[in-house]
């Protein structure tokens, strides 16, 4: 016998649709108070206000279903159209339309768990967008002065991380900024860290890591808030999650991953031993080059020197410094010739005195003498004036003339590839090479073009060359 007969026409009762309803929601909320359900997402929709509206389908039913705000915010993978899924919640009817619907509390992907899949998809997502590309990382800093640290206060990983630098280079300087490195509110505050650290100029590199840990331990470092205030960041950033196995997002966008803690540490401070090393080995280097540099500047001295035009050069001012000498003995003799003339009347006038008594013509004859000394000395200092102010116009003359002189005003000595000096464009064809002498140096250098070899050329025009510089 049924449970519920139909009435009779005498016992006809009329329900309303909201009664009817009614009835059918308290039966579906009684039996189907919790139930889990295994299906297919299809027409997934996402409201403004946060729910989620989906169908759960299989090969031949589909179950409609809700999940509010509140719930959905436990889910970590993002819903999408075909994702098999397993959700746990209750059956009721939705009156204003009369559909029965299922009220989603807890969702987990099928075959996978949820945690994967939703480190997989922002993964995926990032990776898109290029977070994770080598030619955005940034190099570590060789020595840094300051080392920002986002991570617990409280934790083992900053123990071992001040313990290790200190161990490697006691003068470095750590900043931590203390953060949640797990639970809620954990990448919000790790995020925080991050921005904060970028606003101070003294920080050189920053880490950012806890010690090891589940996945969901560890899964702040797989928020997206993070991964992107990572990428972000103007600071180079060493992620350091976990133990050597472990993978967290951050690792993937961090300029650079380190294993544990430590090891980020150990990366990010250079040893005193080894700055010692550098600082001796640059040292050597720098004593190296300036020998080299010192040879090759002897070197060039040299070829210079042997050089024809300085060898010249040295023969014209020996026989100027000849002639001057044989000037300055002519001069010589003829003051002391002067001077025996001189003399010798002088003798003469005072022989003549002891049998004449001429005192008076003597005194004037002492004196006439007297003033052709004066005469004689002043003709001889002119001339030698004079002879000195020719020498060092010539010897000035000589030194304009110096080829050293005349490259040192921005002029150059041009030769062919078998040392003959260039006097015409046309002397050296494109694609040939020539050296080139400067006031200090060399080039080695090819011509590009003749720029004159377009232009009608003037009797006497010897062209204009255009090269480029060897090496």
């Amino acid at each position: 016998m049924p449970k519920h007969p139909l009435p009779t026409n005498n016992e006809r009762k009329v329900l309303t649709v909201s009664e009817v309803t009614g009835r059918v929601k308290g039966l579906l909320e009684a039996e189907f108070a919790s139930l889990w359900v295994e299906g297919e997402i299809s027409n997934f929709t996402r409201a403004a206000s946060g729910h989620l509206y989906f169908t759960l389908k299989d090969e031949s039913a589909q179950l409609r279903c809700v999940c509010f705000r509140s719930q959905a915010r436990s889910i970590r993978f993002n819903l999408e159209d075909g994702l098999k899924v397993l959700a746990r919640g209750s059956l009721s009817v939705y009156e204003r339309r009369g559909e029965y619907q299922f009220y989603v509390e807890v969702m987990e992907p099928v075959g996978i768990g949820a945690l994967q899949l939703a480190f997989e998809q922002l993964k995926a997502k990032l990776q898109a967008e290029g977070l994770f590309d080598l030619a955005r990382k940034q190099p570590l800093p060789l020595y840094p002065k300051t080392i920002g640290v986002v991570t617990s206060p409280t934790g083992a990983a900053i123990r071992d991380i001040l313990r290790i630098l200190k161990r490697r280079n006691e003068a470095v300087n750590v900043l931590i900024y203390p953060a949640k490195v797990q639970g809620d509110g954990a990448s919000a505050e790790i995020a925080a860290g991050i921005e904060y650290l970028n606003t101070l100029a003294e920080v050189d590199v920053m880490i950012v890591g806890r010690g090891g840990g589940s996945i969901e331990d560890l899964w702040a470092f797989n928020e997206e808030r993070v991964a992107r205030a990572i990428a972000a960041s103007k600071i180079p950033v060493i992620s350091a999650v976990g133990h050597e196995i472990d993978f967290t997002i951050s690792d993937f966008v961090a300029d650079l991953r380190a294993p544990t803690p430590s090891a980020a540490a150990e990366l990010v401070a250079s040893a005193k031993d080894e700055l010692l090393k550098h600082l001796s080995r640059l040292q050597e280097e720098t004593m190296s080059a300036l020998v080299l540099k010192l040879n090759r500047a002897r070197q060039s001295l040299l070829q210079l020197t042997g050089r024809r035009g300085f060898a010249l050069a040295q023969g014209a001012l020996k026989e100027f410094r000849q002639i001057f000498d044989d000037l300055v003995y002519k001069l010589t003799q003829g003051e002391r010739h002067l001077v025996l003339e001189s003399r010798n009347r002088f003798q003469l006038v005072r022989n003549r005195i002891i049998f004449f008594d001429l005192s008076g013509p003597l005194r004037m004859a002492r004196l006439n003498v007297q003033q052709r000394e004066r005469q004689a000395a002043t003709i001889v200092q002119k001339v030698l004036a004079t002879l000195k102010s020719s020498l060092m116009v010539n010897s000035g003359k000589l030194d304009s003339l110096s080829p050293l002189k005349v490259l040192e005003r921005g002029y150059a000595i041009v030769k062919n590839a078998r040392g003959a000096v260039l006097k015409d464009s046309t002397q050296a064809p494109a694609g040939s090479m020539i050296s080139v002498q400067l006031a200090k140096g060399n080039l080695e250098a090819r011509v590009v073009s003749d720029a004159t070899a377009n232009r009608p050329r003037s009797e006497g025009s010897q062209g204009v060359l255009s090269f480029e510089p060897e090496g």
